[in-house]
Order: structure tokens, then sequence, then C-alpha cells
């Protein structure tokens, strides 16, 4: 399976702009620049995308694992919070917090806390970043 998304850049780094697309449409000539990365300019950045897609991906693998474990949740809410840190000239990607609040009912702690674990380590999103990731799970 591939899966695509388009950037289109004019411009300076830093007086430039882009959007960026998804073969699904979901983004659409969406605008990013310095300001949205760097600022607080309305648009999207590589970092917010990366934190969606964290975010999304662990919480449909914590979801596959509750089903196999045999448990339905009730809901599951995870935050990503990606850090971009300078590095040499340039910036990387250091580390992607994940806040999960999970109502999984006949649940212990213990069971949900190994569940989560093994959904961040096995979520395709964490085995490609190259950054320390966190994870906060707990049940509410």
């Amino acid at each position: 399976m591939i899966r695509k998304a388009k950037a289109v850049w004019q411009g300076t780094g830093r007086d430039g702009t882009g959007h960026l697309s998804s073969e699904s449409g979901v983004l659409a000539e969406t605008p990013y620049s310095f300001k949205t990365r760097f600022e607080n300019e309305k648009g999207t950045n590589p970092e917010e995308l990366i934190a969606a897609a964290h975010a999304g991906c662990f919480t449909m693998a914590l979801a596959f694992g509750l089903q196999l474990a045999g448990f339905t949740p009730t809901e599951l809410s995870t935050e990503a919070a990606v850090t971009l840190d300078p590095e040499g000239k340039g910036f990387k990607i250091s580390k992607s917090a994940l806040t999960l609040r999970a109502k999984v009912p006949n649940l212990d702690d213990a069971g949900f806390a190994r569940i989560a674990g093994e959904a961040e380590k096995n979520c395709p999103v964490s085995k490609v970043l190259n950054a320390t990731i966190t994870l906060d799970a707990k049940l509410t």
C-alpha cells in the first residue's frame, strides 16, 4: 500500500510559501510557510501533520490491540505533541509525546498499560520516527 501527498513551495525558506495536498483530497492546497511552522500564522506545518499521523496511528493500533484482548473501548482520545529542536544548521524532531485518555470497561490498569505499550511500539508511525517517543496513558 502506498499513500501519497505533495508539497509545492515558491520562494525562499523564510519568505516563501507553499501548499500541501494529499491523494485523498483531505489536504487540498493547504497553506504552509515559515510563519505557520515557526510562528502562529494560520495554516499547517509538517510537525502538526506528523503529530496527527502519530495520534491517529497509535489510537487505531490500540483499538486493534484491545479488540484482540477481548475489550471494546468506549472512547480512546490521544494527543501527540511533536517537538522540533535545533540541530546544527537545521532542525530535528526530537520527541513525540503521546497523551492518551481512555474509557475501557472491565480492563485494569496493568492490562491497559501493557496493551497501550504494545500499541505504541507496533504503530507504524512510531516505527518510522527517529525520535524519542513517550506515552502517557491513563484510564478515566
